[in-house]
């Protein structure tokens, strides 16, 4: 079959700070043309509209996948499907990815036939099945697959991380994909899942607190052929398990491979394994992003972090004696005021790091999905981008993102003001000697992107796609009820995940 695959466009987020390659989408892509497809892949994160009607046209595909990580991309989504079912009336349909799978009955139901199926769970083991059952019919027998058969068998875990390769040869403008200065930046995945169970996060929901790792030797083998200078570990919490880390490590060493390293760790886990880190150090991390969360016992407690202030400071001192500059995380509570805002403002400015902000968001899959949803404010997919408040805020809600905007441009001039930009002359010169332009652009595109207006004008636009209304419930539900993946569906040569408090 002619199948076209599609990355829906960047969020607000990403219109700055970064644009990652759509690592799971080219696996996926990788996986059905293993099966024997033609294959393409278009990324709307960087090539224009234009590009995909053309495909529509040109290439008339009979199957076409959408990729919802995101569920701010759901409208986008299931016009595209309006589109190419309009252009190809006979083209099969399908979503799949992160966050459709917590909602995938509801986002059928709205799609009003325009969407043939939704995959649930991983990608990779489903594609090849149910592009088979596309042709000769069976959806209802495909693991993971919903459709207007119902709901197919559960979904089922890819029994190996080291295939299939992502298909980055299908990628168009990957010089476009960069985060900060490393431009432009490839993405590799070492391991998948997460074993901790903070209330605020999908990712151990999604997996059922499963946890796998790529083997060394395939991890290298895929680094090696990866033509970019700089890489972004895609990890839930990298290097957990040392020895795992250690193995990467040694296998990059004897093929003398040599990169700049971003990658997203935990506090306790830095501290544990402190020197995993020091010698990826010298393979070329230089970048590590830390979701704190909090900066105090209160706000750690709320999202269950399992970490106390003490352990995120001596963590970022452990990073500091690394040379590694780290990216903070907090998460902005709707429940903050003027007061708040200012101490994490001044909390901002006395430490060397970066720090982002994120709007707390309940999303379907996480516990708080099922404590905070009821409180909905809005329920339009587009304002579920980490950067709206979707419940209701202390402040009047123009207040609110007056002071949100306010400290994110109080940390944007410590890093990417002008003279930041001046003191940064030699990374700018060396990527605009490559022809790389997005760690440039960024410098001077905050006011564009990040403003009170604009974020309030957002909640003012016509709604037609909404998020569904968990159900009303007496009790919570138990947590086997929220995973996509469940232990019982996993390979069974496969040892189930430690807990969190036990990794």
């Amino acid at each position: 079959m002619r199948v076209l695959l599609v990355h829906p466009s960047a969020l607000m987020y990403s219109e700055i700070f970064l644009r990652l390659e759509p690592l799971g989408l080219e696996r996926v892509a990788a996986a059905a043309r293993d099966a024997g497809h033609r294959v393409r892949v278009v990324d709307l994160q960087v090539l224009p509209p234009a590009v995909l009607d053309a495909e529509l046209r040109s290439f008339a595909p009979e199957a076409l996948g959408i990729s919802l990580n995101y569920l701010a991309n759901v409208p986008e989504a299931i016009e595209i499907a309006k589109r190419a079912k309009a252009a190809s009336p006979g083209c099969f349909v399908f979503f799949g990815g992160h966050s459709v799978s917590f909602i995938a009955e509801h986002v059928l139901r709205q799609a009003e036939g325009a969407v043939d199926a939704v995959v649930r769970g991983e990608g990779e083991p489903a594609v090849a099945p149910l592009l088979e059952a596309a042709r000769d019919g069976g959806l209802g027998s495909v693991p993971g697959v919903v459709s207007a058969e119902g709901r197919g068998p559960a979904p089922r875990l890819l029994e190996s991380l080291d295939g299939p390769r992502p298909a980055r040869d299908l990628m168009r403008r990957r010089n476009r994909y960069f985060i900060g200065e490393l431009d432009p930046c490839a993405s590799i995945e070492f391991t998948r899942g997460c074993p901790w169970d903070c209330s605020f996060c999908s990712a151990w929901t999604f997996y059922g607190r499963s946890y796998r790792k790529a083997s060394p030797e395939a991890a290298a083998e895929e680094m090696a052929s990866i033509r970019e200078p700089n890489v972004f570990i895609v990890d839930d919490v990298a290097f957990i398990k040392p020895e795992h880390g250690d193995g990467i490590a040694a296998a990059l060493e004897r093929r003398r491979i040599r990169k700049r390293y971003y990658l997203e760790t935990r506090s306790d886990v830095l501290l544990r394994n402190p020197e995993v880190f020091e010698r990826w150090t010298r393979l070329g991390l230089r970048y590590m992003f830390l979701g704190m969360e909090a900066i105090d016992a209160e706000g750690l407690d709320l999202y269950r972090k399992r970490v106390s202030p003490d352990d995120n400071f001596r963590a970022l001192e452990a990073a500091r004696r690394m040379g590694i500059m780290v990216a903070i995380n907090l998460i902005v509570d709707p429940a903050w005021d003027e007061e708040r805002f200012r101490v994490v403002r001044e909390f901002a400015l006395s430490v060397p790091e970066i720090v982002h902000l994120t709007v707390m968001t309940p999303y379907p899959g996480t516990e708080i999905w099922h404590t905070e949803a009821r409180q909905l404010t809005t329920r339009d997919y587009r304002l579920f981008d980490i950067q709206h408040a979707v419940v209701p805020t202390k402040l009047p809600l123009e207040v609110f993102y007056r002071e949100l905007v306010r400290t994110q441009a109080v940390l944007n001039r410590k890093h990417l003001g002008l003279r930041n930009a001046v003191g940064a002359m030699g990374v700018l010169g060396r990527n605009l000697l490559r022809g790389q332009t997005n760690f440039a652009r960024m410098l001077w595109k905050f006011g564009r992107v990040y403003n009170a207006d604009r974020q309030l004008a957002d909640h003012r636009r016509p709604v037609r796609y909404e998020l569904p209304v968990p159900e009303h419930r007496a009790a919570p539900p138990a947590r086997q009820e929220l995973f996509v993946h469940t232990r019982t569906a996993a390979p069974a040569h496969r040892r189930p995940a430690p807990e969190a408090d036990g990794v």
